[in-house]
């Protein structure tokens, strides 16, 4: 037989396969490890977007803070901005600047709030400013994966504050419930990320 139409051994193409088999598994790893990177960082991605359109949509509601108060279902007088610790809600406000793109009959006032359940910060809107009845809540869930929601108010003497609105000074008649803080400073506990804090200016 000619030597130039000599064929492969066995040997040889054992050899060939087993150095293909090895590059094929480092490929293979390699584009596994890349595809793994790429799902971290998308995920990553997702929820960045995530908590910055959360404290876009907090800090926009609480920077149209309005001095006007409601009348709840009950019929009583609650104040503009309203914040206490032992409520469900951790935080409630009327807020200007609500948009009407259908020309519905409606103020341009909202009432709005925030609280957590079940590690999920949640938006309530109500439809009225004055309910005048029982006026259910239309719910929206702004975050997942949050620990804690905080928040403290700067009054007019330049002092921080846990709850809004601070109770009536001595000899100065009853309590303003229209009276907005000087600066409201939030801090949200995530469990991925840790704490994130905003200082926000009120209109005054």
């Amino acid at each position: 037989m000619n030597a130039a139409a000599r064929g492969f051994t066995l040997l040889e193409l054992l050899v060939a396969l087993a150095v293909f088999a090895i590059l094929a598994v480092a490929a293979y790893g390699g584009l596994r490890n890349v595809l793994f990177t790429r799902v971290a960082v998308e995920a990553q991605t997702q929820r960045l977007a995530a908590v910055q359109l959360a404290i876009h949509r907090l800090s926009q509601d609480l920077e149209q803070a309005a001095p006007r108060g409601i009348r709840d279902e009950y019929g009583a007088p609650q104040a503009a901005l309203l914040s206490d610790a032992l409520a469900g809600e951790r935080v409630i406000l009327t807020r200007a600047g609500w948009a009407n793109p259908l020309g519905q009959p409606r103020a341009s006032l909202q009432r709005v709030a925030y609280q957590v359940r079940g590690n999920q910060l949640w938006r309530l809107h109500w439809p009225v400013l004055d309910r005048g009845g029982l006026a259910e809540p239309r719910e929206m869930r702004v975050l997942d994966q949050v620990r804690e929601f905080r928040i403290r108010f700067l009054d007019e003497n330049a002092s921080w504050r846990n709850d809004w609105p601070p109770p009536a000074s001595a000899g100065n008649g009853p309590r303003d419930l229209d009276a907005l803080p000087r600066a409201v400073e939030i801090s949200l506990t995530l469990e991925d990320w840790g704490e994130i804090t905003r200082l926000l200016l009120l209109p005054g």
